[in-house]
């Protein structure tokens, strides 16, 4: 029987997942997605890999629950940094500010390779969940348009848009080609100027962020 690590087989359980989405969350950055595989991860987060696949039947399962798991995070970080009460212009920078942010750290490979890594099925869950991060900056949008901050646009195609252009940012990032600061810089007045706030505003916001 294996040696239990906490007071109850629940708790082990909750630590030793806790190990295993750290160890691909260290294999993201310094391998890439293409090139993890459920051997290495096992090894990092210190299990057998017949352990490994008693948590996750396979590796697109395994990138499923890390996604979902920096996805909640993220939001969770939103809701709770970027209150209601703040402007929709501040909002907007401090969520462009906190995706790159999360693309540093976790630099996830673009849809396409994605797609290729784990299938269309898999894929397909993977887009269900990453919606709540696309539905909270409709949410942003959505109340920039209504208070007059934002010129009225199609919020559900903007979102996707605005997601785009920042991991667009994802590719130099990680080739150390601009910081993040610059990044940060460059997306937030781009989007900001385009859903027409005034070139002032727009810079303050992305140097407040």
């Amino acid at each position: 029987m294996p040696k239990i690590s906490a007071p109850t087989i629940a708790a082990h359980r909750a630590q030793v997942l806790d190990r295993i989405l750290d160890a691909v969350a260290v294999l993201t950055r310094d391998q890439g997605i293409d090139e993890i595989s459920m051997t290495d991860v096992a090894a990092v987060a210190g299990i057998t890999r017949t352990a490994l696949y008693n948590y996750f039947p396979d590796k697109p399962a395994l990138l499923l629950a890390f996604t979902e798991q920096v996805t909640a995070d993220f939001v969770r970080r939103c809701r709770e940094e970027l209150p209601e009460d703040a402007s929709a212009t501040q909002r907007l920078a401090g969520f462009i500010g906190f995706q790159l942010e999360a693309i540093a750290e976790h630099p996830h490979p673009a849809a396409a390779e994605l797609g290729a890594s784990l299938g269309p099925q898999a894929y397909q869950q993977l887009a269900d969940h990453v919606a709540p991060m696309q539905q909270l900056l409709a949410e942003i949008l959505h109340g920039g348009t209504v208070s007059g901050e934002f010129e009225s646009v199609p919020v559900g195609h903007t979102a996707k848009l605005l997601l785009a252009l920042i991991g667009s940012q994802r590719v130099p990032l990680v080739r150390g080609e601009v910081d993040l600061a610059e990044a940060r810089t460059l997306v937030t007045e781009f989007a900001l100027r385009a859903l027409g706030v005034d070139r002032e505003t727009a810079a303050a916001a992305a140097r407040t962020t």
